[in-house]
């Protein structure tokens, strides 16, 4: 124990003494000369492909002029340690400077890197036409490698043109992914502050080894209170990992631009376990034909938690939970035990003459679980020809033991069920409000206004959610059924009772 205690304040030390003589390296596109130094704003280098190969050591740092432009390429492949991170970000004053990758295969790269944070910096990769495959930050863990606690923080990704056809290659803002025979993963991986803009045809993206014959999942995966708009199809999917987190998260307007039969959705996880998706918002999100819900719980995944998420004014509904039966268990986990819980979703599902239901089940997923979820359905336009709540159909299968419960369904028009071939969909201690066509048994089932506190209306932010709190007198108040491991708070974070909570996803307005 002495001699493992000896070892552990030896590294601290050298890592201490490293840093003490770390060095920063500078980059000046205007000023700058890759025959200098470059170890001073006035011995500056000039070029992203002089600073690709900088020394730079555990507690380094490069850094770029603030307010210029770097056109070309940056390759990053660089060692830090715990106690002495490599930072690349920025130096002066004026705006964040800008990477732009001009249309090749990746702006900025980052290949087996570990204890690396990147920061302050805008980036871009615009070219004078799509092409697959295309990156703004491009992360690489290969052969082997598990890449530690990387962090992209307070980067402005922007107007990176990859394809929109996602079977072509597609293109992100952000993506990671594992490769080669010898298994390799990231270890600490986050995301977070960052902003992206008209990034086709992904905002940020994971990848790595989802076939179950050979999981081998990214861990400690976290992406945090970033902003993504007009995102080219998907918003945030995080693949191939083991207790991911995201949360905190806005994604708007995205899948504007997408051409038809391109599917996508504002959050989801695929290939990954125990994914918690938390806070976040997302509104907007469009497609011609299907999919573009705010929120899906994916095949090839266990235990997804979807949870305090505002979901708003998305053509293809609320959610999605899916699981392509026709593929492999060698390959394909199933979908198994999701958690939809305490979401407020309002005038989701209006796309115009197809389908459009506000929930979504399709395939044999398993034990699925919605409950004590506030989902607010507004009238459909004139040329919607789906008016339905729940549709629940077949991929190669269909869905067994789901539970509707403690869920405020409120209609301002007509909404219909359609269960399908589903096998025991149950529903229990709902409250409907407004027409219901073709509603499923439900024997505790309460019909009544729920008498929020505030008007029936939506916007962005997630205080819109504090009007569907509920009144003293509302008739959903403290007549839910107690769940067990039910999360122990609501929506905006108000404590549930030990007994007699409210149905719904906010309790009694305080």
């Amino acid at each position: 124990m002495y001699k493992t205690r000896f070892a552990a304040l030896f590294l601290a030390a050298i890592s201490s003494i490293s840093c003490c003589f770390a060095s920063s390296f500078y980059v000046d596109s205007v000023r700058g000369n890759d025959a200098a130094a470059g170890t001073s704003p006035a011995s500056a280098w000039k070029t992203l492909e002089k600073a690709s190969n900088a020394p730079l050591k555990p507690g380094d740092r490069l850094l770029f002029r603030a307010g210029e432009t770097f056109n070309g390429h940056l390759a990053v492949n660089v060692q830090g340690t715990p106690h002495s991170r490599i930072v690349i970000g920025r130096y002066g004053n004026g705006a964040d400077p800008e990477l732009a990758g001009g249309g090749i295969d990746n702006t900025v790269k980052i290949t087996n890197c570990s204890y690396l944070t990147m920061e302050d910096l805008a980036i871009s990769n615009l070219g004078p036409t799509r092409e697959p495959r295309r990156m703004g930050v491009s992360l690489l863990a290969s052969d082997g490698t598990t890449c530690h606690d990387i962090v992209l923080r307070n980067l402005h990704i922007h107007d990176v043109n990859g394809s929109l056809v996602k079977s072509a290659g597609g293109g992100a803002g952000i993506a990671w992914t594992c490769t080669g025979a010898v298994h390799s993963r990231f270890d600490g991986l986050t995301i977070r502050g960052c902003v992206l803009q008209r990034c086709d045809r992904n905002g940020i993206v994971g990848g790595g080894y989802t076939s179950r014959s050979n999981w081998y999942p990214s861990l400690h995966v976290v992406i945090r209170n970033n902003t993504l708009i007009d995102t080219g199809g998907d918003g945030i999917v995080p693949i191939a990992c083991d207790g991911c987190l995201v949360e905190y998260n806005v994604v708007r307007d995205s899948g504007l631009h997408l051409p038809l039969r391109e599917y996508a959705a504002g959050i989801w996880p695929w290939g990954c376990d125990n994914t918690i998706v938390q806070y976040n918002e997302v509104s907007g999100q469009h497609g011609i034909t299907g999919d573009a819900q705010g929120f899906d719980a994916d095949w090839d995944c266990k235990n997804t938690i979807i949870q305090y998420n505002y979901s708003h004014d998305n053509e293809g509904g609320f959610l999605l939970v899916c699981d392509d039966g026709g593929s492999a268990p060698s390959f394909n986990a199933g979908n198994v035990s999701p958690i939809i819980r305490y979401n407020l979703s309002v005038d989701d599902g209006y796309r115009p003459g197809n389908f459009s239901p506000t929930i979504h089940i399709a395939g044999p997923c398993i034990g699925t679980r919605i409950y004590n979820n506030t989902i607010i359905i507004g009238p459909k336009p004139s040329d919607s020809n789906d008016i339905s709540f729940l549709r629940s159909n077949s991929w190669g299968g269909y869905s067994k033991d789901t539970l509707f419960q403690n869920n405020i369904i409120y209609s301002t028009g007509s909404v219909a069920y359609h269960l399908g071939k589903s096998i025991d969909t149950r529903f229990d201690n709902n409250l409907y409000f407004g027409k219901q066509i073709g509603l499923p048994s439900d024997s505790h089932a309460l019909f009544s206004d729920p008498l929020f506190v505030g008007p029936i209306a939506v916007g962005e932010g997630r205080d819109f959610a504090r009007a569907f709190q509920l009144r003293a007198n509302s008739p959903a108040a403290h007549t839910g059924l107690t769940l067990p491991n039910n999360g122990g708070r609501d929506l905006i974070g108000t404590p549930l009772p030990q007994n007699g909570i409210s149905i719904g996803a906010l309790q009694v307005h305080r």
